[in-house]
């Protein structure tokens, strides 16, 4: 039985990806600050942990490598999203924003390498359209996943000759706390909370979309109809894809 860990295992997402990936036979291990609604099976396991906490992180990652010798998936999935014009976001809030959806996936990352190599395994960053493009009014949120892409982009050089595969999957947006944003007041809030997106997915699309990507190896995974426009027109003519963005998003 192939295992997977999933960051973020207690939002739509991630457990729409650990339901779709034990039916297909894994077991999956679910990391999240508050596993209290996920249940305990042979197929999943939970564990609390706050990704940003060293201490927690490094405990955690001995338990992962304590259910057995293989890792064959990581998914990077833990984040938050932020909404706020530039001039009222303070430093300390891009701080948070990066330690959550950056530094974390990269400190466990290098927790798990050996263990991913072991088993020739994938690690797989869920970043966004807000990854490889603008986002109006998420300055932060963008730039923490513009730097999220670069780490595993770059990783997946460094990593083939250890015959393990690395994968990016950019979502666009997907409708997971639509109406219970639980925002703070440094404006950020739980992922999928946002109001102004286009052509929401639900969580189980999303889901079978990335793991499709998966399956065929894909190393950018687009998820959705408005991501894979995304990719394609800011690809190509990135001042339109600009002007459209503005022009959609927010009324800007």
């Amino acid at each position: 039985m192939k295992t997977a860990v999933i960051t973020g295992g207690a939002g739509g997402l991630g457990q729409a990806l650990s339901r779709a990936l034990q039916g297909q036979g894994w077991k999956v291990v679910l990391i999240d600050l508050d596993i209290s609604g996920l249940n305990t099976s042979d197929t999943q396991i939970p564990i609390e942990c706050d990704l940003t906490d060293a201490v927690q992180l490094e405990h955690t990652i001995r338990q992962v490598q304590s259910l057995g010798p293989n890792i064959d998936l990581v998914i990077y999935n833990a984040g938050i999203t932020h909404i706020g014009a530039f001039n009222d976001t303070d430093l300390d809030t891009y701080r948070k924003v990066f330690e959550i959806n950056f530094f974390s996936a990269v400190a466990l990352a290098r927790g798990l390498a050996e263990t991913v190599r072991r088993s020739k395994g994938t690690h797989l960053a869920i970043s966004s359209v807000a990854g490889f493009a603008p986002l109006h009014h998420r300055t932060a949120y963008a730039a923490s996943k513009h730097a999220l892409e670069g780490f595993f982009k770059s990783l997946r050089s460094e990593e083939r000759r250890h015959q393990v595969t690395v994968q990016i999957a950019a979502p666009s947006f997907v409708a997971t706390n639509i109406g219970n944003p639980q925002a703070q007041t440094d404006g950020t809030a739980r992922p999928g909370s946002a109001t102004d997106g286009l052509d929401y997915m639900s969580p189980e699309d999303a889901a079978q979309s990335i793991l499709h990507g998966l399956r065929r190896a894909q190393p950018m995974i687009p998820v959705g109809r408005i991501a894979r426009l995304s990719w394609w027109i800011n690809g190509l003519a990135p001042r339109l894809y600009q002007r459209l963005m503005e022009r959609q998003i927010d009324g800007a």
